[in-house]
């Protein structure tokens, strides 16, 4: 073998490791002769994967001419794009170079590529006439032979009633969603710079299906001081997200056919938790002090779970009281059943202090408690945590692995620093004042302008409020009017059954004053023609 000959393996054999002196990465020991062989690839080429049959009598040069062709004509690779070198493809679908050679020799001359081949075979910017449309997708109504569960089509029901469509641009009143302008980004860059900039190989592995041992620890820590949960960090589960607690919850809880307590009307999303495990929903009515524990004792003393909010009830925002947070517990106690507290904003009080977890009263270890982070920072972050009793644990974590193993962990570390450094609190003081100017600014605007047609409720904490309709309007047709006008709002009677008074959730955390003030204008205008239904 001459020494041109092994200096082009020596060049095709390259790995990462032969290039850590020009690139940053995770920091590893790991030997050369242990590292994976990377296909080749100059940048911006596409990786092509073409179905070729060794055993048909077409040759396999015109099999990778068709195959390119196809993926030209379909729109798969589009014009100006890098087609693979010759020897990249040829290595990719383990055949000859020249085979390869031959095929793009005849795409160039009909036209479809152009360059000097190799590795500088493009696309070309001009297709030929007779080049197709790119193929037609499967049309949406196409029907499939097989269906989806009955318990995944109730669940997409209740989807499908409630949930607007979350990915686009917040709107008034659009509830549920946070005030992720006030959020210090900067910060959250230099956080995340610098833990990237520490990150190993080992951090990039799977991990603990817990979560992040520093992170669990100060959850449980920030826990004690601010809600009097009582736990430690081995009873913390970092999960993503409230509704993710909810459906771990939900599984360790209840068996098929058994029957829980909801709240009427309630969250969506711990009805749907309930129906995606096979269990029937129980709903209870909630009153001024919370969920009418009395009903449930009357209607479904069996039930083996009951599912509430006791601090700021969603979606009326009223807090249980005391004595209902204890009937509660006795209850769950003498039936052996689980109370599953969601304490999806309880941060967010600024009217008075934050009130104490139920799970700081339980002795009986029946407590789940679940919190977010997605409504005190982002969203998108999905990141929140389920808290179990110490018997629960086992159980716990095997079912924590096998809902998605668990949360990325680069994210659980940034949050770590944010909350250890005092960063988190502070965001959390700051959101609480402005959320009382913005909720301030939908009573005065309703007050001025929707006076006798909308009622707020109360509010102290959260990010939203509900807005009583006059008896006999129909807040379905209120939400579809508003709608017409470019505002969200969330009819009350979807969340619930049976008679209940007309209403709309509004939300306006995520609005500054001026938009508020514009939403309202808005809401105005929709609800005019309902004023003389009263």
């Amino acid at each position: 073998m001459g020494v041109k000959d092994r200096k082009q393996i020596d060049r095709s054999t390259a790995t990462p490791g032969n290039v850590a002196a020009r690139e940053d990465g995770p920091r590893t020991t790991t030997r050369a002769a242990d590292r994976p062989m990377p296909l080749r690839r100059v940048h911006g080429e596409r990786i092509l994967a073409l179905p070729l049959d060794p055993a048909s009598d077409t040759p396999m040069y015109r099999q990778v001419y068709l195959g390119v062709r196809k993926a030209i004509r379909d729109g798969v690779v589009q014009p100006g794009t890098r087609l693979p070198s010759t020897r990249a493809l040829a290595s990719d679908l383990r055949i000859s170079r020249n085979t390869v050679v031959m095929a793009y020799e005849q795409l160039r001359a009909e036209g479809y590529t152009v360059g000097r081949g190799g590795s500088d075979t493009r696309v070309a910017t001009t297709l030929p006439d007779h080049v197709m449309q790119p193929a037609a997708l499967p049309p949406r109504t196409m029907r499939s032979t097989a269906r989806a569960s009955t318990l995944a089509r109730n669940v997409a029901g209740i989807w499908d009633s409630v949930t607007p469509r979350l990915e686009q641009p917040p709107r008034a009143f659009r509830a549920g969603v946070p005030a992720t302008d006030l959020f210090p980004y900067a910060l959250w860059g230099r956080l995340l710079s610098r833990r990237w900039q520490r990150i190993t190989a080992r951090d990039l592995g799977y991990a603990n299906p817990q979560g992040y041992l520093p992170l669990r620890e100060a959850v449980a820590s920030y826990l004690a001081a601010s809600r009097g949960v009582r736990c430690t960090a081995d009873q913390v589960f970092i999960v993503g997200g409230a509704q993710a607690g909810l459906s771990i919850a939900a599984r360790l809880a209840l068996d098929p056919g058994d029957r829980a307590w909801i709240e009427n009307p309630g969250y969506h999303g711990a009805r749907g938790a309930l129906l995606a495990t096979g269990a029937r929903p129980v709903p209870i009515a909630v009153d001024a002090e919370g969920m009418r524990v009395e009903d449930g004792l009357r209607d479904a003393a069996d039930a083996r779970a009951a599912f509430v909010t006791p601090s700021r009830q969603l979606p009326l925002g009223v807090t249980m009281s005391a004595a209902r947070r204890e009937a509660l517990l006795a209850w769950a106690a003498r039936a052996k059943a689980w109370i599953v507290e969601d304490d999806y904003d309880a941060d967010l009080r600024f009217a008075t202090r934050p009130l104490p977890a139920i799970q700081g009263s339980d002795t009986h270890g029946c407590v789940l408690h679940i919190g977010t982070f997605s409504k005190v920072l982002f969203p998108s972050l999905r990141l929140g945590y389920l808290v179990v009793p110490p018997d629960l644990v086992p159980a716990a974590l095997a079912m924590r692995h096998m809902h998605d193993v668990h949360s990325p962990t680069l994210e659980q570390m940034v949050l770590t620093d944010f909350i250890t450094e005092g960063h988190f609190e502070r965001h959390v003081r700051r959101l609480r004042h402005v959320y009382l100017e913005r909720q301030q600014a939908l009573r005065d605007g309703v007050q001025r302008h929707l006076r006798g047609m909308l009622e707020l409720t109360p509010g102290e904490a959260g990010l939203f409020v509900v807005g009583w309709l006059p008896a006999g309007v129909s807040d379905e047709k209120a939400a579809a009017l508003a709608a017409a006008e470019g505002v969200d709002v969330m009819p009350l009677s979807r969340m619930g059954e049976g008679p209940i008074h007309p209403g709309l959730v509004l939300g306006y955390a995520g609005l500054n004053v001026a938009d508020i003030a514009e939403g309202v204008q808005r809401l105005t205008r929709a609800l005019a023609p309902l004023r003389g239904l009263r």
